[in-house]
This record gives C-alpha cells, structure tokens and sequence, in this order.
C-alpha cells in the first residue's frame, strides 16, 4: 500500500471526497515527512504544524469546498501568505508578514486546499540559491528558482507546490527533481501578491506527481478544463521534435534520449517532424536577457537604492545591467516578441505540441547555482504552456525530463499530449 505521504493530489483529492482518507490523516503523513527528511534536504522556509492541522480538521469538519478539498500545496516563497512570513530569500524581508494573501493562495484555499507552508526560493526568484539540495542526491541542486517546491514535491512532503517562471523555474527544477512540472500559458493564474521579478515574463506554475495533479491545480485556481486523460486521442498527435538553436548545449545523453522518445512517439502513431527556430526567431534569447533585467532593475529599485549591501552580488550585477538598457532597445525587445508569439502561433496551426529539452541533462553536482535555464527562457517568453514529464535517467541515475510545449491558451490539450506522451513513454 502507498504511504500517504507519497499520495498524488488528484488519488488523495478522490479518497477524501470517499470517506477513506481525512485532510488531518494526509498533513500529518507529510509532516511527518517533513520532520524526517528536511533537516537534510532544506525544502521548507515557514512551517507552522499547528496552523496546518488546524486547517486540516476545518475541511474534515465541513462539506467538500472544491476541488481541491483537504490537500495540503506548498507555497513558494516570493508569494506572499497573510498567515506565514514571506521573506523572497532575502535579508531585506526578515520576518516580513504581509497583510493579505496573494491571490492564488486565496484561491486555494476558497477550493478547500490548505497551506502546508512556504518553500524556498533563489533570492527573490532569480539566480541566488537557497540551501536547498536535490532529494536524489543532496550533493546536487534541485535547480531553481523554484528550488524548494521541487524538491519537497519529489521527496514525498507535499503532494502539491506552487511555483513561479521567468526563465525556466519552474520547468528546470522539475526536470532535475524528477517530477511533473507544468508552466502554464501566460497570465492564466492571476498574480496579485506576487514579488515580481519580471511583469510581462512571470508566470504561477504548478508542481505535482502526474499530470492530473497539475491539472487539478490549474482547474483550480484558474478553471482550465481538466484535460480527458484516459480516452484514446480521436487521432494521432502531430508533434515537432524541437532542438532548438542551442541543441549543442545538451549532453549527449539528453540529446540521445530526446530522440529515442520522438522514435517511441512515432511507433505509436505520432506524426513526428523536425521543428527549427528559423531566421524569425534568431534574436530570441537576447530579447529575452534584455527584458528580463530591464524590468528587474526597476522591480528592485527600493531594495538597489536602500538596502544594496543585503543584495547577492548576482542581482546587483543584473540590476545594473538592466539600468544599462535604452528604453529604446527594451521596446524593441518587447515588438520583437509580438512578432515571435505570431510565429510560433503558425508552428502551432500545424503541431499539436512541440518535443525539446526541459534542461540540459541532469542536476548539475553543487548548491552554488541552479543549472541552466537555456531550454526554457524562449516558451516563458512565447507565454506558451509547457509540461515536464519525468521519464528518463542520466548516467548518474539522477532524473531526466522532457518538455512537452503547446499553443498559447492551448493548456488543456497540452495537458492531455502530455499525458498521452507520458503513457507511452511510460
């Protein structure tokens, strides 16, 4: 019989709404979980057991308030909690307590799921890493920034973890933990009470076991359609083996393995054809840099200006790199990605979904930074939907995801390729 600590959201949700599992029963499995495993591996930022367990036995107490009814989620810690610190992994905020919930905590709670507590983040979600260390192997990262969510969803604390995006946060920690990431399309999950790092890039994601738990988070927070995950596609899928123009930034086993999966996906009906950037898309990376730390300069400008002594020399250098930008060159940047999401909006006429890279092979060995982002930056910058399915090994033994990318607003059938993608991939 599964522990109920390594219940996925959507089995345990199902349980509950049954009579056979109570919301107390599931957070005790997980803090008990917790008090076994994070001393070692530095998931969680803010816990308090006694407010948990007393939303626990508030939901065993009432009717069924949504779905996502008795289910404890992870919150990272640049979304702020009226009823727990949230300090974005900086010295600046100790001890800050924000007087109201972000949204979509709210909205988890208003479908009956309850804060477990806060999980670690890089320094105000950009390069700077928390302690945080990957459940496989402590001596590797979990990736980032949403490093805390990752690793406590893999390692068995929560069955749920919110996420955040503006390069590859949430899709490369996933990968590296060796879990269902899933990013969905821009501005889906509303974002009040968010730390921003990026405005027109951050993006709420979402951190479970299966692809049904991701979904069921969405659906709740968002009320994207759950996807039909166990019919058979009326026809099969058309998908775009997608190498992008930093292939070579791959090892070999993750480029090797990637196209071992557009082989399986072909013998099992799938039209798989090659997918290339082209000439449209040749500035893509840049514009992304530009953006990012343009808007990252004046999101952080109080903390530049005030407290720069208590910046990691990594954000400062961003920071000022981002001062260094014309208005004129950020504008661009910004008509440059019109003009792409146009492009890949063409891609999307004739594909289902894409196939590529959700990193660059396994965790890298180290805490010193969270791996790198190369195979996520263009889709956050696109605004499409992207999921990380855990389906491969590297040759340390340590996980190895791939990405499945879908239209923007197409998060439901993405959903559903992916689930089917991981059916077949098994």
């Amino acid at each position: 019989m599964t522990d109920l600590h390594e219940l996925g959201a959507a089995r345990a949700a199902k349980m509950i709404a049954e009579g056979r599992l109570t919301a107390e029963a599931l957070v005790n499995a997980c803090l008990d979980r917790i008090a076994a495993r994070d001393p070692e591996v530095h998931a969680w930022v803010a816990l308090d057991a006694d407010f948990a367990l007393a939303q626990a036995r508030a939901c065993d107490r009432s009717p069924a308030r949504g779905p996502l009814h008795g289910i404890p989620v992870g919150v990272k810690d640049v979304i702020d909690t009226a009823d727990l610190p949230t300090e974005y992994n900086s010295p600046i905020y100790n001890g800050h307590r924000p007087k109201t919930d972000a949204a979509c905590v709210g909205l988890v709670k208003r479908s009956g799921g309850i804060v477990l507590g806060k999980t670690a983040t890089t320094e105000f979600a950009y390069q700077h890493p928390p302690a945080t260390r990957n459940p496989h192997n402590l001596d590797h990262t979990p990736g980032g920034s949403s490093s805390g969510s990752a690793a406590a969803v893999a390692d068995g604390m929560v069955p749920l973890a919110l996420g955040t995006q503006t390069g590859g946060s949430v899709i490369r920690p996933a990968s590296f933990c060796g879990i269902v990431g899933y990013k969905p399309s821009f501005g889906t999950v509303n974002r009040a009470g968010l730390k921003f790092l990026a405005e027109s890039l951050d993006t709420l994601g979402m951190m479970g076991r299966t692809v049904e738990d991701v979904a069921l988070l969405v659906h709740a927070l968002a009320g994207v359609a759950l996807p039909d995950l166990v019919s058979k596609p009326p026809r099969a899928p058309r998908a775009g083996l997608c190498r992008t123009p930093r292939w070579s930034e791959a090892d070999p086993v993750t480029s090797g393995l990637i196209e071992q999966a557009a082989k399986t996906l072909e013998l099992a009906g799938a039209q798989v054809t090659d997918f290339d950037y082209g000439p449209e898309l040749a500035g893509i990376y840049d514009d992304h840099e530009v953006i990012t730390n343009h808007e990252c300069a004046r999101a952080f400008e109080w903390e530049y200006a005030n407290r720069r002594e208590l910046l990691s020399p990594s954000i400062v250098r961003h920071i000022e790199k981002g001062w260094s930008y014309s208005r004129a060159r950020y504008e661009q940047a910004i008509r440059n990605g019109m003009r792409y999401r146009a492009r890949i909006e063409e891609v999307f006429a004739s594909q289902d979904f894409l196939l590529t890279p959700s990193a660059p092979g396994e965790a890298p060995w180290g805490l010193a930074n969270t791996g790198n982002p190369v195979f996520n930056g263009t889709w956050t910058f696109l605004g499409v939907p992207c999921v990380t399915l855990p389906v491969f090994a590297g040759a340390s033994g340590l996980p190895i995801g791939i990405q499945i990318v879908g239209p923007y607003m197409g998060d439901t059938r993405t959903l559903q390729w992916a689930g089917w993608v991981r059916q077949v991939l098994g």
